[in-house]
C-alpha cells in the first residue's frame, strides 16, 4: 500500500514537470512573426556594419509618418531620419563604427504590429556608445518596418 502511494505521488511529480516544461517552452516559442523582425534587425546591422546607410534605413517605414525620438528632439520622416543619421555619423571627421544589438524583446501587438525593445551598442574606434531603444513594427504587404523609433544612450 505504501509502495502504491509513494508511486502514485511520484507519477503525479513527473506530470506536473512535464506540464510546468510544455509551458515553459510555449512561452518561449518564437513566433513567425518575431522571427521576421529579427531578420530586419539582423539586416540593418549588417548594412551599418558595411557602411551602408541606405541599406540600414530598408528597415524603417519609407513615409513622412515615420517618428525617431532621440536624444530630446523628435525627427519626423523617413528622408529626416536619414539626414539625421547622415549629419551624426557620416558628416565630417565622423564615422559609423561597428554596431551590435542584444537583449531583444519582441512582442507581437497582433498580426501586424509588433513592440521591440533592445539594447544597442556602437563601438568606434576606442571609444564605446551605447543605450536602449524602444521599436514599433508594423507589417506592410512589402515586409515588416520600424514605424516608430526611440532611441536613448547611456
Amino acid at each position: 500500500m505504501k509502495k502504491r502511494i509513494v508511486l502514485s505521488a511520484l507519477c503525479v511529480s513527473i506530470a506536473a514537470i512535464g506540464v510546468s516544461v510544455l509551458a515553459q517552452r510555449q512561452a518561449t516559442k518564437i513566433s513567425p512573426e518575431a522571427v521576421e523582425i529579427r531578420a530586419v534587425l539582423d539586416r540593418q546591422v549588417e548594412a551599418w556594419n558595411r557602411r551602408d546607410l541606405e541599406g540600414f534605413m530598408r528597415g524603417y517605414w519609407q513615409s513622412e509618418q515615420l517618428t525617431f525620438y532621440s536624444g530630446g528632439s523628435k525627427t519626423s520622416g523617413w528622408q529626416a531620419t536619414i539626414d539625421r543619421y547622415r549629419k551624426t555619423y557620416q558628416g565630417e571627421g565622423r564615422e559609423m563604427g561597428h554596431l551590435d544589438f542584444s537583449d531583444l524583446q519582441i512582442e507581437n501587438l497582433g498580426s501586424r504590429a509588433a513592440f521591440v525593445r533592445g539594447q544597442w551598442r556602437l563601438k568606434m574606434g576606442d571609444k564605446e556608445i551605447g543605450g536602449l531603444f524602444t521599436l514599433i513594427f508594423r507589417k506592410f504587404d512589402h515586409g515588416w518596418k520600424i514605424v516608430h523609433d526611440h532611441t536613448g544612450s547611456a
